[in-house]
Formats: C-alpha cells, structure tokens, sequence
C-alpha cells in the first residue's frame, strides 16, 4: 500500500485531508484499508465547530485516540470498518482479510494492535457494522436506565443514538412509549424502527405519559436546554438519563420545586463506563456482544440518510452542521481496492 489519506481537523469549521505514507504495522500490530466509517453527529460535530474544550483528552480508553487532545489540529472520528490487508510480527495469520470495526479516526488506512480490532460477524455489511459504537452507546443507555414492565418513558431526540434507543425500547414490555423530535423525517424512522407508532406529538405525549408523568427520561438531543423538559415531563422519583455530551454549551437549567419536590434522579451515561451495579459483569466484550446481536436485529437502513466519498468528507461535515431537515447519519465511504 503505497500511501494513505488522513481527515484533520485544522481549524473551527475547517477540515483538511492530508497524505502521508502507509503505516507498517508493528508487531502485534494489523494494516487495515478502510472500507466506510461513520460520522457522529453529536461529539464530532462539537469537535469540527470547536466546541469542545482544547485541553480535554480526546478518549483515554481509545488507543488511537487517548495521546491526544481536542487543541486544533487533530484527527478524530472512532466508527471504521476496514479489511485486513497486512500482519505485522507475530500476529495469528488469520487476522489476513478479515473484516474487522476500529475505534480509529476518519482515515483511507490505518495500522492497530489486533487486540483493539473486533471482528465483524458473517452477514453484516460494512455500513451496518460502522454502527457499532452507536449502538454501543444505546445498549449502554438502556443498561444505565434499567426500564421495568409496565413503565412509561419518553425519549427526546431522534438523532442516531436516539434512534437506536428508541428501537431497543420498543423490545421491551413497557406501558407507553414516546418520543420528543421536531424533525419530521426522524419521527418517520422512529416508527419504523420501533415497528408500532409512537406518540410524539406534545397532546399525545403527555397522554401517553398520564397524569403521573415518565417514570424514565432520556434526554438525548445534545441541546442542554431539554434537560428542563425532560425535568417537566418525568414523574415523582422518576429517573432522567442524559447521554447528550454538551461540549461547552451551556443553558439554565430549572433544578427548583419540581426537580426537588419529585426527587428526580439525573443519571450521566457515557458509553465507556457502566456504573458499579453493572460494570463488574457487563464487561465491554458483553456489551460488543449485545450490541452486535441488535445491529442484526434492527433494520438500520433508515437510519443511513447519506453516503459521501471520503474525498469529500468537508461537505459531510457541512451538510450535518447545516442541520437538514433529512439528515440523520452520514457514513463515508473509500475507494474500492
């Protein structure tokens, strides 16, 4: 592999695709050719405006993203299946043409210990398995909530991540389910992953809730001001799960006699971690192992709005930063080899 092209991010709003040689995979080490790669339309849109803190480690738990911070440039993105295209020194030659997902920036190439690799399973096409950190993400915020027969929950935001939840939910036995999203496109997709209606409009959604309100919240639409309604919406000691990642946004948030009063529960969930009731079982391996049953499970071909070759990976950012009306996920795609 002669060279390989990499997407930074050089300024608020600027994205440059830059060349450089081919990694040679180290030993212990994998050369992976890129096949598509997702784009996170909540932490790497925070990251193209510059709305995340320069000094914050980008992710301590990721490899490829722990030795660095979000000070401009930086390569980013943590969604890419690829092929396995080269070993190097003492790796099990079996790894060779194996599909496999990274947590790796947005790259035509990139080389990985062969322990942060995971293989995709037979019968997953390459944009299925790019959402595999997404789903991650809906398995752990559903795992974090811990819904219970007969509950009623609302969800706000429809974004990928609240998508996916949406349709993880509608798995269980719950009483009502709804949703809060002014987009209508995502309200569609909603449905039909849900695979029943599902009220979202504010009338149907405070019937469905009852007069007692959500006994579980999600707040997952990245505007920090939904906290106050997702405040308004939950029940007496109900439990309001935010799994949005603000950045530097801020909003007031009304955390007085209604926050007070009901003994609301605000629970901060984030896809590295589980909390200690769950962590000592739910390993990350488990959590990969749910997450890939449900990508099987779930139809997410609706959810794939967009496809954009690589090369022009400035106007993917551009067209998520406009925030279309029928935008939800953009995957990019790279060249055949």
């Amino acid at each position: 592999m002669a060279g390989r092209v990499k997407l930074v991010f050089a300024g608020p709003r600027r994205v440059e695709l830059v060349e450089e040689p081919a990694p040679a995979p180290p030993p212990g080490h994998a050369l992976v050719r890129t096949l598509a790669s997702a784009v996170s339309a909540g932490t790497e849109l925070l990251a193209y405006r510059g709305q995340l803190p320069p000094e914050l480690p980008r992710d301590e738990t990721l490899g490829a993203l722990g030795d660095g911070t979000f000070a401009f440039p930086f390569s980013y993105g943590y969604a890419a299946v690829g092929e396995v295209r080269a070993l190097g020194a003492g790796v099990d030659p079996a790894w060779l043409g194996r599909r496999v997902f990274a947590f790796e920036p947005h790259a035509t190439a990139f080389a990985a210990p062969v322990g942060d690799l995971v293989p995709v399973p037979d019968g997953l096409d390459a944009e299925r398995a790019a959402l595999l950190a997404h789903m991650e993400t809906a398995v752990n915020l559903v795992l974090d909530g811990a819904p219970l027969l007969g509950e009623r929950v609302l969800v706000i935001g429809q974004g990928t991540v609240g998508l996916l939840t949406t349709a993880l939910l509608a798995r269980f036995p719950l009483a009502a389910l709804a949703i809060t999203e002014p987009r209508a496109r995502r309200r569609e997709v909603a449905r039909a992953l849900a695979g029943r209606a599902l009220p979202s409009e504010p009338d149907d959604v405070r019937r469905a809730l009852g007069p007692g309100g959500a006994d579980l919240v999600y707040e997952l639409s990245g505007d920090p001001a939904a906290l106050d309604a997702a405040i308004a919406a939950a029940g007496h000691e109900a439990r309001i799960v935010v799994g949005s990642w603000y950045g530097g946004k801020r909003a007031a948030v009304d955390l007085g006699g209604r926050f007070h009063r009901r003994r609301l529960r605000l629970v901060s969930s984030q896809v590295s971690h589980l909390g200690a009731g769950l962590g000592a079982r739910w390993d990350r391996a488990r959590r990969w192992g749910a997450a890939w049953r449900a990508l099987a499970d779930v139809d997410t071909r609706p959810l794939v709005t967009h496809r954009i070759p690589f090369a022009d990976a400035a106007s993917a950012y551009a067209l998520l930063d406009g925030d279309g009306e029928d935008v939800i996920q953009v995957i990019l795609t790279y060249p055949a080899f």
